[in-house]
């Protein structure tokens, strides 16, 4: 069998037996994340426009769009959920492909579990066999495929969504095979997208476009079925010599789950290191804003590349800026939603002191990594080193640190829906016997209740 169909039989043969503890565990710990970042973004202005615009051409009113009272039909509501849980670019991240896996793999299995009942277990199962897909695919063509350009969330992202899709739908070797070349032909997404609404709109349209494929191909619609290896298929015409054999090595033995990240700033992970070395410096030092003469930080080329914009105009535009990120934690002594908005984006004190900041490009760093170092008027330089941020594998999120996260979030999304009933769920996905409760219990319906006892 090739590449695809390898992926494929693994997706449909796989069993609940198959997945140790510790990935449901993680499955349950990303989730929670993700639907922590969907309810936080829930009501932004992009999510809004989006809805006014795609409203009126929804189908049957099936599925939920989290933290709303709005229904859409399952390919609408994996479109919207999928942009509000990447808007605020608090989601998680795959730190070897930069991949945000979560956002398409749960955008299209929440919107396509209200449409066709499944246990809590099948839909863990399904999310972490779509996870390993999508991020496998990212391995195969990473470096080049994202340093040429494409947004390889959403190009990778699509065949997470099919796979996990397939997994959900119960579709057999064959099936699945055309559902990974249906993505394979629907992957898109540019880099140039980024600081603008078009940018969660990619993963989105990678969710929506993953479970269309998996819906056709239940339908027995024929594609390639090796969409990922051959010669004109996906791989090779995006990857430029791709590793194939990360698509299938050790299947079953490693889980790219386990390499997940979850971020404590709602901003560009690679920004995380500088941000962490300037809270540290101002925390440490009690120095002033006004006492800072100028902000070095040297980075990875490449994370300067995404991350150099040095005067930001909107708060978007403010998550993939070094120079905002720095001036505002420099400011604020803190790096959280409100930092990121465009009221704070044009704060003169933030304005003033981005143009303090010089970025530098460094290939010895790797791309989560920074050295910066302060210039105060008092003549002392302050410097500091951050090899590995916090939310990193390194030093990663706790459980404790995600709720609190989810709570913090909850809380800003004017959801009617109760934070601790969703956590209590979350724990317990793997023992319910109908996992739209997930879904639900974050975007309740005003007449019910709903909770893992009822």
């Amino acid at each position: 069998m090739n590449e695809t169909q390898t992926l494929a039989r693994f997706v449909a043969e796989s069993r609940w037996g198959d997945l140790p503890q510790a990935m449901r565990h993680e499955a349950k710990r990303a989730l929670l994340n993700w639907m922590g970042c969907a309810l936080g973004g829930c009501r932004d202005d992009t999510v809004e426009r989006a809805l006014t615009a795609l409203n009126e051409f929804s189908g049957p009113r099936t599925s939920s769009l989290i933290g709303r009272h709005e229904k859409l039909d399952a390919l609408h509501a994996a479109l919207l959920n999928g942009i509000s849980s990447n808007i605020l670019d608090f989601d998680d991240t795959h730190l070897r492909t930069v991949m945000h896996p979560s956002v398409p793999v749960a955008a299209a299995l929440c919107a396509l579990a209200e449409y066709r009942p499944v246990t809590g277990a099948q839909f863990i199962q399904a999310f972490v066999l779509g996870i390993e897909v999508g991020c496998r695919v990212g391995n195969a063509v990473s470096p080049w495929h994202y340093a040429h350009g494409w947004h390889i969330s959403a190009t990778c992202g699509v065949f997470g969504a099919a796979a996990g899709a397939a997994r959900l739908l119960g579709l057999n070797t064959q099936q699945t095979a055309w559902a990974l070349g249906i993505a394979a032909t629907q992957a898109s997404g540019v880099r140039e997208m980024m600081g603008g609404m078009s940018k969660s709109y990619n993963l989105g349209h990678a969710a929506r476009n993953g479970l269309i494929a998996a819906l056709l191909a239940e339908r027995n619609f024929t594609s390639t079925v090796c969409g990922l290896e051959a010669p004109a298929g996906f791989a090779q015409v995006l990857g430029n010599k791709p590793h194939l054999d990360e698509l299938t090595s050790g299947l079953g033995v490693t889980w790219e789950l386990a390499a997940n990240a979850y971020k404590p700033y709602p901003c560009g992970i690679v920004l995380h290191a500088a941000i962490d070395a300037c809270l540290q410096l101002r925390a440490e030092s009690g120095f002033a804003p006004g006492d800072v003469v100028s902000v070095a930080v040297r980075m990875n080329p490449l994370a300067l590349e995404i991350t150099g914009r040095e005067t930001p105009a909107s708060g978007l535009e403010g998550k993939l800026s070094v120079a905002h990120a720095v001036a505002a934690a420099l400011v604020y002594g803190a790096a959280g939603v409100v930092q990121f908005t465009d009221a704070c984006v044009r704060e003169p004190a933030i304005v003033e002191l981005r143009r303090k900041v010089a970025t530098q490009a460094d290939t010895t760093c790797d791309k989560a990594e920074a050295h910066v170092e302060i210039a105060l008027k008092d003549g002392r330089r302050l410097a500091r080193h951050i090899a590995h941020a916090t939310g990193s594998l390194e030093k990663p999120m706790t459980d404790a640190d995600i709720e609190q996260k989810f709570h913090e979030l909850a809380a800003s999304s004017r959801s009617e829906c109760d934070a601790w009933d969703v956590i209590e769920i979350a724990w317990s996905l793997d023992r319910l016997n109908n996992a739209a409760k997930f879904v639900q219990a974050a975007a309740p319906d005003p007449t019910m209740t709903l909770s893992l006892r009822s």
